[in-house]
């Protein structure tokens, strides 16, 4: 099977390793994988931001860059779920709507492919230590996973996964939330790294990079002994 990557502007950009090691994991799992250099972002800033006509010009781009009709894997259930949830809006009764809908249908986040399209659990990873796993908003409530994560990370061999508090809570990113009330957002990273360490957690685990961003950033501003972790990044771990 070949896959289309679609690698979020912000992790391309900031966070390579973790989109190599999906392309890592992939390919171990004998997926031959695609992924087109034109790329750049599906859009979602632009419009969270209030910016329709950027955001359809950018989605418009987004769109004819997936032509082939194949899987799309992505490291984030915030850019599928929005290309899934927000592209009829914009392109139904377009001249890209049957294309639009190809990419709606073809589009997962990377734990859901795995777990329910390849029916792949175990990835032979090794993590040791304990951790959480934060339910991003965009992965529960826009995207709709909860129990692939968790199935994945109760394979990874050494790692021992703790429910926190409130783990459905927003962590206070949000995109622009997160500069607009800057306070409140850092509040809400407050109590989300207090509860991970209520539950003795030496990894805080999502599938969402923003929200690990956002979350980092308070870590390291407090000088917390908690590291950050990417699923992707978790379960490239421990094997060549």
């Amino acid at each position: 099977m070949i896959v289309d990557l679609f690698i979020p502007c912000f992790v391309d950009q900031l966070f390579p390793d973790t989109a190599m090691n999906m392309v890592k994991v992939l390919e171990r799992v004998g997926c031959g994988v695609n992924y087109n250099h034109e790329q750049t972002c599906c859009g979602q800033p632009a419009l969270n931001a209030g910016y329709w006509d950027h955001c359809k010009e950018v989605g418009e781009k987004f769109i004819k860059e997936f032509q082939a009709d194949r899987y799309i894997v992505a490291p984030s259930t915030s850019c599928v779920g929005f290309v899934r949830n927000n592209y009829g809006d914009i392109f139904t009764n377009t001249s890209l709507h049957n294309q639009c809908k190809q990419v709606q249908k073809n589009m997962f986040e990377f734990t859901d492919f795995l777990v329910n399209v390849l029916k792949i659990t175990d990835l032979g990873a090794t993590l040791k230590g304990t951790a959480v796993f934060h339910d991003s908003c965009s992965g529960l409530r826009e995207y709709g996973i909860k129990r692939e994560p968790r199935v994945l990370l109760g394979k990874v061999r050494g790692l021992e996964l703790h429910e926190m508090n409130d783990c459905e809570t927003c962590c206070g990113f949000g995109g622009t939330f997160s500069v607009k009330y800057e306070n409140i957002a850092v509040g809400m990273a407050e109590q989300k790294v207090k509860n991970a360490e209520e539950a003795g957690a030496e990894y805080f685990i999502s599938t969402d990079m923003s929200c690990l961003m956002h979350v980092d950033g308070y870590i390291k501003k407090q000088g917390k002994n908690i590291k950050s972790m990417h699923i992707v990044d978790v379960l490239a771990a421990g094997w060549d």
